[in-house]
């Protein structure tokens, strides 16, 4: 494993645990690094590769709450965290039950680490100088969470998408995702950045790729409507078929999907 420059001072590392991508964006007086890994343990070991890059107390960009992501915040106390406005709460109360059901070895194994939340909140977009480059932090709305943030360095037209997109395997629908809400914003993303995407898990993307996955993702929102108003439930919806990935990874996005359309019409 190593750094790879996929764009001018834009900086990606692929990690085995996890399968999990850093990003790197270095200016003249400041650096950001995009996540930060599963644990303290391997954000000190993060902490210690950003020095082959002349990367020290680098401003902390976390794209999502969950754990593979932030869990080693503690290890970057020397700058500034961001992360989206829910985040800290997040954390606070779902981040490790949620774990706990999902990865068990895992949670115990960092049950006592240390969680620092962002201190710097994103509602929208914020702007970090970082010298001769600024760089942009941009929610684009719900989707792989309701916290997803996406940081984009413009003048290398590279972007960080966290997992929003995803290329190592399907994207993943998990009990905190928006299956419905998920195209809308990947569509926002894509009429703002453009260039070199790099993904939370995976090797970077293209435009093109985007796109084609914007698509799937929207037949998957598209195919959950239809079998709400179908009446079919979660079993027989996975069964009912025409889904774009396969069914053992949509379980959460029907039962998601179903269950918001189910509040909707019932608020009506």
């Amino acid at each position: 494993m190593t750094w790879h420059e996929i764009a001018e001072r834009c900086f990606q590392r692929r990690y085995s645990d996890f399968d999990v991508t850093v990003g790197v964006i270095v200016g003249s007086t400041d650096a950001v690094v995009v996540d930060t890994r599963a644990s303290v343990a391997q954000g000190v070991r993060l902490r210690d590769d950003l020095r082959e890059l002349g990367v020290q107390n680098p401003i902390v960009v976390n794209t999502h709450g969950h754990f593979d992501h932030c869990f080693g915040n503690a290890a970057f106390t020397g700058g500034a965290r961001w992360g989206h406005a829910s985040l800290p709460a997040y954390l606070a109360e779902t981040a490790r039950p949620m774990l706990a059901r999902e990865f068990p070895g895992w949670a115990e194994k960092v049950e006592t680490d240390l969680l620092l939340a962002p201190d710097r909140l994103v509602t929208d977009r914020a702007e970090l100088d970082l010298g001769d480059r600024v760089v942009e932090l941009r929610h684009f709305g719900p989707g792989h969470t309701d916290g997803d943030v996406v940081v984009w360095a413009p003048d290398a037209r590279c972007a960080f998408t966290g997992d929003l997109i995803e290329q190592s395997g399907p994207p993943a629908y998990g009990a905190d995702s928006f299956p419905l809400e998920w195209p809308a914003t990947l569509a926002a993303l894509l009429r703002t950045v453009d260039g070199v995407l790099v993904p939370g898990h995976g090797a970077p993307v293209d435009r093109e790729f985007a796109v084609r996955q914007r698509e799937e993702i929207d037949m998957v929102a598209r195919r959950v409507r239809e079998t709400h108003a179908a009446g079919l439930d979660v079993e027989e919806a996975l069964a009912a078929g025409g889904w774009p990935y396969p069914v053992e990874t949509l379980r959460e996005a029907v039962r998601r999907g179903h269950d918001h359309l189910g509040r909707r019409s019932g608020s009506g």
